[in-house]
This record gives structure tokens, C-alpha cells and sequence, in this order.
């Protein structure tokens, strides 16, 4: 499989982010935290043996308990400094989190699975460590993150140098990941998407809250050629022109892909077979059903 993502350089990105802990540098963090654990709430069971993988600062694994609805709870970083005063962590790398097979009964991924390079693969190491009828949620930056960026970057490389190199990471479609998720052999696969507008100053005010959340680029094919501060200034400009509010302040886009998906088990809703409804589509709809000829 082709490799996207310097694996390494984005272990140190989030590391460095984390131990600089700049205040509200977390607050897309936090919001998956509320909106995942609003989601596990509402599921009539109980999961004996969890994992957060590669959370950052624990918030998600520390919502999902509060929800009363998870027993042990367990996290998985690339780094012992990750952990709270006291907490023992579990070491592995992003894409090999290093999951014994039907080990767990709910597994948590919030905002790390789209820098994985073999993302199917993620997913049946996942399903593989899932008891049956486990669950599966997970959080994950799609297209719509950072359009406003990539368009201004990419145009302004060209305008200045006549082409450009990647800067900002390819998201992926909310589509591509049910479609993964089916592929990956799990069931009752449910996939939405939100996304969240954040308003800044300026391109260099939001440039700066990406250093503090680890999101520096961590594509194989970046460029390692500087540009000018000319580059930048230009990108600024553009920005404003095309992505500002009357106020001049600036949008960006967060678009999160919320996933849930179940580990295959004997009592989970099968589909009924095609021909086995018991009650004509007419007769709900109150309407006389007209017969083709063949």
C-alpha cells in the first residue's frame, strides 16, 4: 500500500503539541469527547473492557466512563509522557495499536485515524479485537477540513512559483469510510458527518492553533524547499478576500465523520430477505397498486 503519512513525524508532531499544552488548542478534542460519549450513552448495554486509542490527552476515554456506561477503560499512546500523574499507558504506534483479537468489548478512536496510512487495515485490526456484539466509535477529520487553507495555500504557490506540493493533508470522504467499515466486516455500520466553523484573525492566528494541535504536515511528498514570507503574506491575502466575514475575521472548517460499527454477533437485526415483507408498500400508503405487464 502506497504510504501517505510519515508515521514518525506525525507521532512527533502530536507529541510536541502536547508537551507545549497550549491553552484551547483542545477544543476539537473536546467537542468529539461530548459528542461521542452522547452517542455511547444512549446505547442500551454496558462495556465491560474499553480502549481509547491514541486520544492525546484522555478526555474522550474520561467522558466515555462518566457515561456510567464503560467499565474498564484502558489508553494506547505512542508516548509515556501522554499519561496523567499516575496512569499507566499501553505503548504501541498509530497504526499498529498492538490489540489482542476479541479482547474488548468497546473501542474508542478519536481524531487519529486519518493520519493512518493503511486505514482498512485499522479497522480490521479493530473488529479483530472486539468481542462479538462489540462496538466501534470513532471520530475522524473528513473532506470540508481546511478547504478555506488548502485553496489559499495552493493558490498562492502557484501564483508565486507557477506550481505547488501538498500542504495540506488529503481528508477522506464519509462515504470512502462506510465503505470501509462494511469491507472491514463490521455490522449495523453507521457513518455522519459535522462539521464545525471556527472564526480567527488571521491565516498566521490559525497556522498557529494547527502547530498547537500536532496537525503540522506530515505528508511523505511535502516539500522540504523554504518559501518566502512573500508566500505567506500572499496566502493571508487571499484568505481574507475569499473566506472573510464582515467583521474581517477569517472562517475555517472542521468537518468530523462520526463512526459506529459492531462486531458480528448471532442476535444483531439481520435484513429481511428480498420478497419476505409481510405488509404491501400500497397499503401503507394508502393507495391502489398498479401492476406492470411482463
Amino acid at each position: 500500500m502506497e504510504q501517505v503519512f510519515d508515521t514518525e513525524r506525525v507521532a512527533q508532531n502530536r507529541l510536541r503539541a502536547f508537551r507545549k499544552g497550549q491553552k484551547g488548542a483542545d477544543f476539537l478534542l473536546n467537542i468529539v469527547a461530548e459528542e461521542l460519549a452522547d452517542r455511547l450513552a444512549v446505547v442500551e448495554r454496558r462495556f465491560d473492557k474499553a480502549v481509547e486509542l491514541h486520544g492525546v490527552t484522555g478526555v474522550v476515554a474520561h467522558a466515555a466512563q462518566a457515561t456510567g456506561k464503560v467499565g474498564e477503560i484502558a489508553r494506547i499512546e505512542t508516548d509515556a509522557d501522554f499519561a496523567d500523574e499516575g496512569e499507566a499507558l499501553s505503548l504501541a504506534p498509530l497504526e499498529l495499536p498492538g490489540l489482542d483479537d476479541q479482547s474488548l468489548n468497546l473501542v474508542l478512536s478519536p481524531l487519529a485515524a486519518h493520519l493512518i496510512n493503511d486505514l482498512p487495515g485499522y479497522f480490521i485490526q479493530i473488529r479483530r479485537a472486539l468481542k462479538p456484539d462489540g462496538l466501534f466509535l470513532a471520530a475522524i477529520p473528513g473532506s470540508g477540513t481546511l478547504t478555506e487553507l488548502r485553496d489559499c495555500l495552493l493558490a498562492a504557490e502557484i501564483e508565486l512559483y507557477g506550481g505547488a506540493s501538498p500542504r495540506v493533508i488529503p481528508f477522506a470522504d464519509v462515504r470512502d469510510i462506510g465503505g470501509l467499515l462494511q469491507r472491514a466486516g463490521f455490522t449495523l455500520p453507521v457513518v455522519d458527518q459535522e462539521t464545525y466553523t471556527v472564526r480567527y484573525d488571521t491565516l498566521f492566528s490559525l497556522m498557529a492553533d494547527l502547530r498547537a494541535m500536532g496537525m503540522v504536515n506530515p505528508l511523505l511528498g511535502r516539500s522540504n524547499k523554504p518559501v518566502s514570507r512573500r508566500f505567506f503574506l500572499r496566502a493571508a491575502e487571499l484568505y481574507a478576500e475569499r473566506y472573510s466575514d464582515p467583521d474581517g475575521r477569517i472562517r475555517a472548517s472542521f468537518s468530523v465523520i462520526y463512526v459506529s460499527g459492531w462486531s458480528p454477533h448471532e442476535s444483531q437485526q439481520k435484513p429481511l430477505k428480498p420478497g419476505s415483507a409481510k405488509a404491501r408498500l400500497a397499503d401503507a400508503l394508502n393507495t391502489e397498486e398498479i401492476k406492470l405487464k411482463r
